[in-house]
């Protein structure tokens, strides 16, 4: 039940961010987290020092124990060559408070150290008076390294005891192996006096070569001296700690890496914090609990807060009063309009972060395009006089290289035609925008114009919109649309540059001009006649994107898609369920999927299959074992009769696997349905290849995964988990929470007819409940630990 729920919720945030000294040119990096997945970055092509910026958040099992980043040289024809790679610990990791944060060398790859998986044993000493036998049942394997080209390996179990070993079957095609066999080695009496360990090592078979090594578990003997009967799932190991750091000699790489452990208690648990932060933007108060947590958090977790805070409001409907009550605040306190906004305070992030949250499919439709013609076209673009290559430009025809002169016109009029798009597509979009989005937008003009309502002050209330709407908006998708997810590479470095320069416009255009001329850039200026022709539509853009009506206790802040909206679309691979079952290559056949708010369609031609989403009960990843193929994923529906139906779609590579797993789930996460267990595997040949049952309608195996995230902007709502960030924050400064208790009423006042506490009391009431409970769920798990705890 909810209330006995105790979740443990483990995540390693990664920044990858740049990449030196290294002797190869296209740059991708994987990074592989034992025994639960692995993440790859976009490539950069052609770079001996690549830059990615990019973010993870990895939400992991608690057997999590290593995180092992490989830097790869991206091969168009043949296998990938990984060039060095470098291995942090859970507890490395964990060791540091406030995240890892350096330059790390490389190390070299060696086959033999790169295992994963567990495997499942039990281990007897049979004695009698005329021989000792040691009995070991090896059982099954799982998440075992693939070591074939196939993606699966054929692995096998070899039981060692000073010279004495057996060898179980050979599994063929499989990361998931079950044996059940029982392997027995008779000793001699003498040999139970020695200090040698039983090994159990884990061997991939190949009919041509050398077996390929996937790990081993040492049982020292004074275990099984002292217990006589071991059993469970044991780590694999690998041969030997042999990394050796080159030096430098194969580059290093720069990263920034955290780790979080939380507990997550019962809802129950949170609802007073959730309704404190209520009444925060419902009654308003200088001492409220928003307030108070805006005085305590760091600079450092102000970000994070920012979005947690989006979420949680977001969950309440309430997003649009919080961002007026941060907002308002913000506005009251600035006397001079020039540095409105201009700081990176709690009102800032919040509002940026709330724009990333339910504004990233407006952004896409009205920048991709565009974006996607830049990248296509791949036009040489430089207005800088200092940084022109004419080297660079020497073309293949009869009228030779183009003259610096020549270049810098042909560079104007090429972002003329960039930046008039860019603004023609902005300001004819105000019916795509989300009403959320409008409705906050409207809240903001309205508070900036009643603080600075003077005649002199009549653009500051634009600029407050597009200050936000341009300069922290589109500008930085412009400027690196991987990290918007509007490209799945990075850009090279010549249409890196067209970005940046088109990025500057759009600055100047959400300036609304103001700033033109003051700056060093001077190279700037032909530009800027389409800025300062471009300011009156944008402030008519403005003008209708506030012009909506509302009521903000009806306003359904919780629909982050606008019906009919396209979430996502492409290519797939379907499996073929329906008739008789083929072999794996050929039962997946090509189809164009299309998932928008409301439903999940696909086609081989125009006639379209479609399903409701309000249908959806579970989104999964499938083991690589259910079809010997990679990146395989189901969504689960049910009928009206209450009969599930699954369909397995392949995605090409793991990040298309992780965008469609999200995007799936976001528009079905508040569907009443949702399993809470499925099958991983699947059923054939007339059983689960998970859980081997025979019946197809067995409970699932596996608990799902619907409330979690793979991605900052892909994030569903999970209030539990966000209202503990807050909690932590609240635990953090509580110190200075007893100080501002100790300056307000300390005792209990009446309103309306009832005895109410203070904010501050209540709130400190509030974080020592929260931290007797954790304690409390604490000592439950140390007295017995499958009580409470779930891996999350």
């Amino acid at each position: 039940s909810q209330s006995e729920r105790c979740v443990y919720k483990q995540a390693v945030e990664t920044r990858i961010i740049k990449n030196k000294k290294n002797n190869s040119i296209n740059f991708c990096l994987a990074f592989i987290i034992y025994c639960h997945g692995n993440q790859v970055t976009a490539t950069v092509w052609k770079n001996l020092n690549p830059f990615w910026g990019e973010e993870y958040t990895l939400h992991l099992p608690m057997g999590f124990h290593s995180l092992s980043f490989q830097v790869m040289d991206e091969d168009t024809i043949g296998h990938d060559d990984v060039i060095g790679k470098i291995t942090l610990t859970k507890e490395a990791i964990g060791s540091q408070t406030k995240g890892l944060d350096s330059w790390l060398n490389l190390t070299r790859v060696d086959p033999n150290e790169e295992v994963q998986g567990e495997i499942r044993l039990s281990l007897v000493l049979l004695k009698d008076s005329e021989k000792i036998i040691l009995r070991c049942q090896v059982i099954e394997a799982r998440d075992l390294a693939p070591r074939d080209t196939s993606g699966t390996s054929d692995p096998f179990a070899r039981v060692i005891f000073n010279n004495h070993s057996a060898e179980t079957s050979i599994i063929k095609k499989t990361r998931f192996p079950h044996w059940g066999e029982t392997l027995e080695l008779e000793l001699d009496p003498e040999e139970l006096c020695e200090e040698g360990p039983i090994t159990v090592e884990v061997w991939d078979w190949d009919m041509v070569g050398k077996n390929d090594f996937l790990g081993k578990v040492e049982l020292p003997s004074a275990c099984w001296h002292k217990s006589p009967h071991l059993e469970g799932w044991f780590r694999l190991l690998p041969l030997g700690n042999n990394e050796v750091d080159a030096g430098g000699k194969l580059g290093a790489l720069r990263l920034k890496v955290r780790l979080v452990e939380d507990r997550i208690l019962p809802s129950v648990y949170y609802q007073p914090l959730i309704d404190l932060l209520v009444e925060s933007v419902i009654s308003p108060t200088d001492t409220s609990a928003l307030t108070m947590l805006e005085e305590v958090i760091t600079v450092e977790s102000r970000q994070d807060v920012a979005m947690t805070l989006v979420k949680i409001y977001l969950g309440q409907g309430l997003v649009v009063p919080f961002l007026d009550y941060l907002n308002t605040r913000e506005v009251n306190h600035t006397t001079d309009p020039n540095t409105l906004f201009r700081s990176n305070s709690l009102s800032s992030k919040a509002m940026e972060q709330f724009m990333k949250a339910v504004g990233m499919l407006y952004l896409h439709e009205v920048l991709k395009p565009i974006i996607n013609r830049i990248f296509e076209e791949k036009k040489y673009i430089e207005l800088d006089p200092c940084k022109v290559d004419l080297n660079r430009l020497r073309r293949i025809s009869f009228k030779g290289a183009m003259s610096e002169a020549e270049v810098r016109d042909s560079s104007v009029e090429m972002l003329q035609i960039y930046l008039t798009s860019v603004i023609e597509s902005i300001v004819n979009s105000v019916d795509q925008c989300p009403p959320v989005m409008r409705v906050a937008f409207k809240q903001l003009h309205k508070r900036v114009e009643e603080q600075f309502s003077e005649p002199e002050n009549e653009d500051v209330k634009y600029l407050a919109i597009s200050g936000f709407f341009f300069l922290r908006f589109f500008a930085p998708a412009i400027l690196t649309p991987k990290l918007f997810q509007l490209r799945d590479q990075h850009a090279d470095t010549r249409t890196s540059r067209t970005l940046l320069l088109l990025a500057k416009a759009l600055q100047s255009v959400g300036n609304l001009g103001l700033q033109l001329g003051h700056g060093k850039e001077q190279w700037m200026v032909p530009l800027h006649p389409i800025i300062l022709h471009s300011v009156a539509s944008v402030k008519d853009f403005l003008d209708k994107l506030i012009d909506i009506d509302h009521d903000t206790g009806e306003l359904h802040a919780k629909a982050v898609f606008m019906p009919s909206v396209t979430v996502k679309e492409g290519f797939l691979q379907k499996y073929k369920t329906e008739g008789p079952q083929l072999l794996s290559r050929f039962a997946f056949k090509k189809r164009y999927f299309w998932l928008t708010s409301e439903t999940l369609s696909y086609a081989k031609t125009p006639d379209w299959q479609v399903m409701s989403i309000q249908c959806v009960c579970g989104v999964e990843r499938v083991d690589e074992n259910a079809f010997q193929q990679q990146n395989v994923m189901q969504v689960i529906t049910q009928d009206n009769d209450g009969q599930l139906h699954t369909i397995y779609m392949q995605c090409k590579n793991v990040n298309e696997l992780n965008q469609w797993l999200s995007a799936i789930r976001k528009v079905s996460i508040y569907n009443d349905r949702m399993l809470p267990s499925f099958h991983p595997g699947a059923h054939r040949s007339g059983k689960w290849t998970c859980c081997l049952q025979a019946d197809r309608n067995v409970t699932g195996c596996s608990r799902t995964h619907s409330a979690v995230t793979l991605g900052d902007w892909s994030d569903p709502l999970d209030p539990d988990v966000e209202t503990q960030t807050i909690y932590k924050q609240l635990l953090q400064g509580r110190d200075k929470l007893r100080s501002v208790k100790i300056k307000t009423i300390l005792y209990p006042y009446r309103l309306q007819g009832k005895i109410v506490l203070s904010v501050p009391v209540r709130l400190l009431a509030v974080i020592t409940d929260l931290e007797k409970a954790h304690n409390a769920f604490q000592r439950r798990e140390k007295e017995d630990p499958n009580c409470v705890i779930l891996n999350h």
